[in-house]
Parts: C-alpha cells; sequence; structure tokens
C-alpha cells in the first residue's frame, strides 16, 4: 500500500515556477513508477511526466517538454515536478501517482497507475 501526498500548488504569475512535491508512505516506493498527471476544469486528466524507479526519465508529452523536469529522492520517499516558464495553460489540478508502466507508452495511461494523491491546484496567471 503506498499513500501519496502533494504539496507546493500556488498561483503563480506567467513565466514563473513552482516545484511540486510529492511524499509517500510505504516500504515499498522504490519500487514503483511515479507520475504526474493534471486536470484542468472542463477537460480530463492527462500525462504530465513519469520517472521509473531508477531515476531515469519516461517520458513528457510535447506541451511540457522543455519546461518541466521530474526528480525522485528514494531515501525521502518523494518525486518532484519542478516546472518553469509557466503558462496560463499549465493551470490544473496536478495529481501524482505511483504505478508499475514498463513502457513509454504505459507511463501515459492512467490505468498503469495503482495509487493516486489527492491534488494540489496550481493556478497560472496571465
Amino acid at each position: 500500500q503506498v499513500q501519496l501526498v502533494e504539496s507546493g500548488g500556488g498561483l503563480v504569475q506567467a513565466g514563473g515556477s513552482l516545484r511540486l512535491s510529492c511524499a509517500a508512505s510505504g516500504r515499498t516506493f522504490s519500487s514503483y513508477a511515479m507520475g504526474w498527471f493534471r486536470q484542468a476544469p472542463g477537460k480530463e486528466r492527462e500525462f504530465v511526466a513519469a520517472i521509473r524507479w531508477i531515476g531515469d526519465i519516461l517520458d513528457f508529452p510535447d506541451s511540457v517538454q522543455g519546461r518541466f523536469t521530474m526528480s525522485r529522492d528514494n531515501a525521502k520517499n518523494t518525486v518532484y515536478l519542478q516546472m518553469n516558464s509557466l503558462k496560463p495553460e499549465d493551470t490544473a489540478v496536478y495529481y501524482c501517482a505511483a504505478g508499475t508502466p514498463t513502457t513509454r507508452a504505459l507511463a501515459r495511461r492512467q490505468d498503469q497507475y495503482n495509487y493516486w494523491g489527492h491534488g494540489t491546484q496550481v493556478t497560472v496567471s496571465s
């Protein structure tokens, strides 16, 4: 069992930066791949980033490529999403998730993740 708690969201102006954190409980954290997803008002939840347990990035979609980075600290049971050059269209609730996707393509799919946090709001003003 893994429990996930996101933090670090808030209000930021366009062009600014935020770093989200996702703290996990559970002794098997390091064996899971971790993903970030987001859901904007009126839209479906979408993939943002994923990282394997050994720390290599699985994927970023084009919408955040070059602006977002993801990292993990297995000793602290925490993953991070560094978001730079934020745009108003990045406004959403951001969720972290833990799962076992085995390929880059599978890492984008929500059904590959067994555990989800409750989300943290990110609002980017223009």
